[in-house]
């Protein structure tokens, strides 16, 4: 475990929440998965095949806290490589079949036309597009052709909350405008059966697929709500922190057949001795204090990241539930997860202010103040 000396202090990434006189609402959140969905007794099985060497670690599996995931290739396309330029191909043909049932979902949910939207915020981390999705898009459906975009790359599972902030800041500098906010990760892709990592088996027994959205709205100057009868949360403030020195624990190596997975077994010592701090800053900085939240949407990258949540910072399993709701039916998607686990707790009522938070590389941690 690398130790950070107090001459190594963690770079604080200040980000203040919006202006209270300009509330950034959420108006809606969509969530969507491909159609093929994988009991994990399947995922187990086809691991097996493909990394006969870890058969000893089977019990990893059965450990995730995971039921349930969803794939955009059947199993068989897993179990042997691929290029650069088949993942590619395939990345993009269901990143783009996502993201567009997300823009019709969350525009209706938000009771907006498509052509209202004058802002686009999209995210990913698991494929490329050049041009980037939100221009592929705009070629699907019918947005406004003068809608301001912004591609997001490299935020990795931190990137749902992330991108959220980039989105409100977004929505903040032009109140009244309509900001629609989407991410997608399409995790199984990145399966590589020529590499025998550990690494690579851990990956097969925590990811999935899954692309999320929501609308954002800021107040006419001088209102008081931007859509008080739609707003699902509201936006208090956000923030993030990365500590240096710490790349190794997650993130992507550049291989000749696609992306290497990096994922260090250091992430939960880690965030145990570090997690604290980082929260506690972005809350004092913001007026906040830990007691303020009744509910924490942490994104569930895994069994031992929501059971560290907990320990660090003391609170009930009922607290976190939907996160660990949303690991089981749908195992980690990356970047969208953080969105599944806010709409989950928007569908079951929750009330009171929650803490929306997400983890990537860097290492980095992203948190959002939310009212609900």
């Amino acid at each position: 475990m690398q130790t950070l000396a107090m001459q190594d202090a963690p770079r604080v990434l200040e980000g203040f929440g919006p202006d209270p006189g300009r509330a950034v609402e959420v108006l809606s959140v969509a969530t969507a998965n491909p159609p093929i969905k994988l009991r994990q007794e399947d995922a187990l099985a086809a691991a097996r095949s493909i990394f006969p060497q870890f058969a000893r670690l089977e019990a990893l599996f059965a450990n995730t806290g995971i039921d349930y995931r969803y794939n955009c290739q059947p199993v068989e396309w897993y179990q042997t490589p691929h290029s650069w330029e088949e993942r590619t191909e395939v990345f993009q043909k269901h990143a783009l079949d996502l993201i567009e049932k997300i823009a019709v979902d969350a525009t209706e949910r938000a009771g907006l036309q498509l052509s209202d939207i004058d802002a686009l915020v999209t995210n990913t981390i698991t494929g490329l597009a050049i041009p980037s999705l939100d221009a592929l898009l705009m070629n699907r459906v019918a947005f406004a052709p003068n809608v301001e975009r912004m591609p997001i790359f490299g935020l990795g599972c931190g990137g749902g909350v992330a991108g959220l902030a980039r989105a409100a800041r977004m929505a903040q500098g032009r109140p009244g405008s309509n900001v629609l906010f989407i991410t997608v990760d399409l995790c199984s892709l990145c399966a590589r059966p020529n590499d025998p990592s550990m690494a690579m088996f851990v990956s097969a027994a925590l990811f999935g697929d899954g692309a999320a959205g929501v609308v954002l709205r800021t107040a006419e100057p001088g209102g008081s709500s931007a859509r008080k009868d739609l707003a699902k949360a509201r936006i208090l403030a956000f923030g993030e922190h990365l500590w240096p020195k710490t790349r190794h624990i997650m993130g992507w190596d550049i291989k000749s057949d696609g992306f290497g997975v990096v994922l260090s077994p250091e992430l939960p010592a880690l965030m145990r001795d570090n997690l604290r701090p980082a929260l506690q800053g972005f809350l004092e900085r913001n007026g906040m204090a830990l007691s303020d939240f009744s509910g924490f949407l942490v994104h569930p990258g895994g069994r031992k990241v929501l059971e560290t949540a907990e320990e660090v910072l003391g609170i009930e399993r009922r607290q976190i539930v939907h996160s660990w709701d949303v690991l089981r039916d749908f195992g980690n998607m990356s970047s969208a997860t953080a969105l599944f686990v806010l709409e989950r707790a928007v569908q079951a009522g929750a009330k009171g202010r929650h803490l929306l938070a997400a983890f990537g590389p860097g290492f980095s941690a992203y948190f959002a103040a939310l009212d609900l």
